[in-house]
């Protein structure tokens, strides 16, 4: 079912269904070039656009993976990174390794915004580099202040 192309290659993605890689509690997930939707309804209704807004969030992490060396291991090992830094943080907010990942930061800034990928050019997105030189704490105190 996954075939592992390099991201420059993924115009637009597919939404399949598999429960497995999906963690309780979420819509979707970018999962090499695939939108991994829960089931059959949730992914056809993403594969019509019905939900224009998570399209658009999964497809900005396209856009970012595009932007790490157009590597999808760059991109999930740098996500990874970014998870771990702020992990210690899920004791003072409830999921804050994921809500302070710098690629969620962007994709959850940019999700309404659904001119944000043409502007974004042919380098991919590259807001979550301004996230990413917080510190996990800093971008915390950012977060609480919205």
């Amino acid at each position: 079912m996954f075939k592992a192309r390099s991201p420059r290659k993924v115009a637009e993605m597919e939404a399949v269904v598999d429960n497995f890689w999906l963690r309780r509690g979420y819509s979707a997930m970018t999962f090499f070039g695939f939108i991994v939707a829960p089931s059959a309804q949730e992914a056809d209704a993403i594969n019509r656009n019905a939900y224009p807004y998570l399209k658009n969030h999964e497809m900005i992490h396209l856009r970012q993976a595009q932007s790490t060396h157009n590597s999808w291991l760059c991109f999930y090992c740098l996500y990874l990174w970014y998870w771990l830094r702020a992990l210690h943080l899920n004791r003072r907010q409830r999921n804050a390794a994921y809500r302070l990942n710098p690629f969620e930061i962007e994709a959850y800034d940019h999700e309404r915004d659904l001119h944000y990928l043409e502007r974004c050019g042919p380098r991919g997105a590259n807001g979550w580099r301004t996230e990413a030189r917080k510190k996990p704490r800093q971008r915390l105190e950012e977060y609480l202040k919205l």
